[in-house]
């Protein structure tokens, strides 16, 4: 198994930013991008977390029909996500429910890559107690575009990339805010 700069980072509880990057000449053209989307919601943050909390069941989300993981919570874990026909591979990297925050990676694989146009995917999903009834639930993630040439095809270049990843994550917290209000 390939194993990647950051989830070499991730498993090792060092932050992405500590760790120098090896880049290719293409990838140094591609820049890291960074994704944050969070919501506030007027819910305890346990009953937030138990909306989100199973690595296994991102049924959550309103465009994943269905989802199961290898190996539950445990980092390792892979999680096969089925669109309603492609079916998207993550694996877990750390699962903190102290903390309540888990961090996954997208699997680098060609089936991947046709159905999300991203690569070296990166994920964090965290609740944050702001008082008794409310709570902050963030989901950010860093990646490259899926072209990583200077001059990238249309539909693998950076605003293509963004703009896939800021809709999975706005409908994903929407949807999460209404479960943890229910």
């Amino acid at each position: 198994m390939k194993i990647t700069i950051a989830r070499r980072a991730a498993l090792a509880g060092l932050p992405l930013a500590l760790v120098a990057f090896a880049a290719s000449p293409a990838q140094a053209k591609a820049p890291v991008l960074h994704v944050t989307r969070s919501v506030v919601i007027k819910a305890p943050a346990a009953k937030v977390w138990s909306v989100v909390h199973n690595f296994g069941d991102l049924t959550w989300v309103p465009a994943v029909k269905g989802s199961k993981a290898s190996k539950g919570n445990h980092p390792g874990s892979v999680r096969h996500l089925d669109l309603g026909g492609p079916v998207l591979t993550e694996q877990l990297l750390h699962y903190n429910p102290k903390h309540t925050n888990y961090t996954y990676e997208i699997q680098h694989t060609a089936n991947n890559m046709k159905i999300l146009p991203v690569r070296d995917y990166v994920s964090t999903i965290s609740v944050h107690r702001l008082g008794a009834d409310e709570t902050k639930l963030v989901w950010s993630g860093h990646f490259r575009r899926l072209d990583l040439s200077a001059h990238p095809k249309k539909g693998e270049d950076n605003a293509t990339a963004v703009k896939a990843i800021s809709g999975i994550y706005e409908s994903g917290l929407a949807n999460a805010a209404k479960l943890a209000t229910k």
